[in-house]
């Protein structure tokens, strides 16, 4: 997409927010954002508003889209309209300290931890940043879909383990269970093991693909633009790390491996990736909500 063409898009009060999202590391931890942030020309904050497929309205705020509820008059915000927040219930739901992270729409949703339910569990999501489509699990081989199992490792409760021959990726629990994930994995000359830690998580994550890929790729060439930190796809619907992404490091070096979504939820159980395990986005959703920077990651040979 070219600048013009992108700033095309960020100027209209009607443009899918799924065209304008983009995901900005470093935007959220304060200080002067940098002078290409959001759109290549300068813009951060604006007073224009941006409105969803559902017709939602959304402020541009600290590099976030932010809901708006107020009036708006050819597409800015109308000064004085905006309806008050609830009152917060208690000292414990105190705003959060000036330029603190906003969070994503979406991104800390509530963990379920009833008995699994395939019909819930591969709904569709229609509350998080970007629709995410229900997975058809009734066609889906179930030895691949989430589930509770035994589990006899030797890791300690909160490990992720992940067993590319069996294609699948375990969140280790306590009493010898463990929370099980279909995953798909690298294809032959693209596989990776060993040990690693959860060094960042992103929800709904920008895409950088290295330019041997780009170059094995050239089809990737079309869909790429430049984004904050290079040549990229933005997060959304269309990005193929899908809805979330945990990077794993060793010690202070990336890997350039991650745990991610996946546009081809079909490709679950099979060896077809370049080198990162992908989930299907319901369950990547899951499992991001249960594991934090620092979790350690082992994937076995």
């Amino acid at each position: 997409m070219s600048r013009l063409t992108r700033r095309t898009l960020l100027t209209g009060s009607m443009t899918s927010l799924a065209l304008l999202h983009s995901t900005l590391p470093g935007l959220a931890q304060g200080g002067p954002p940098p002078e290409d942030a959001i759109d290549g020309f300068g813009g951060y904050d604006d007073d224009r508003l941006y409105r969803d497929e559902a017709g939602q309205l959304y402020r541009r705020r600290s590099g976030q889209y932010v809901p708006y509820s107020g009036r708006e008059s050819y597409g800015r915000p109308v000064p004085g309209t905006e309806r008050a927040p609830p009152p917060r219930q208690s000292a414990d739901e105190a705003p959060p300290p000036k330029g603190a992270p906003v969070p994503k729409l979406g991104e800390n949703r509530p963990i379920d931890d009833g008995p699994i339910d395939f019909a819930r569990a591969y709904a569709g999501i229609t509350d998080d940043a970007f629709p995410i489509q229900p997975f058809n699990w009734k066609k889906a081989n179930p030895v691949f879909l989430r589930q509770e199992v035994s589990f006899n490792g030797r890791y300690e409760p909160g490990t992720i383990v992940v067993d590319p021959r069996a294609h699948h990726l375990f969140l280790v629990q306590s009493g010898g269970r463990a929370r099980r994930y279909g995953v798909g994995v690298g294809k032959q000359g693209f596989s990776w093991s060993g040990n690693a830690t959860i060094n960042s998580k992103q929800a709904w994550p920008d895409w950088y693909p290295p330019k041997e890929m780009i170059a094995r790729t050239p089809k990737l060439a079309r869909e790429v633009s430049q984004l904050q930190s290079g040549l990229g796809v933005p997060g959304g619907t269309r990005n193929p790390l899908g809805a979330r992404a945990l990077y794993l490091w060793q010690g202070n070096k990336d890997t350039l491996f991650r745990i991610h979504g996946t546009l081809e939820p079909t490709s679950i159980g099979h060896s077809v990736s370049s080198g990162c395990i992908r989930m299907i986005n319901q369950d990547v959703i899951d499992l991001y909500g249960r594991v934090g920077v620092g979790t350690k990651v082992v994937v076995i040979t």
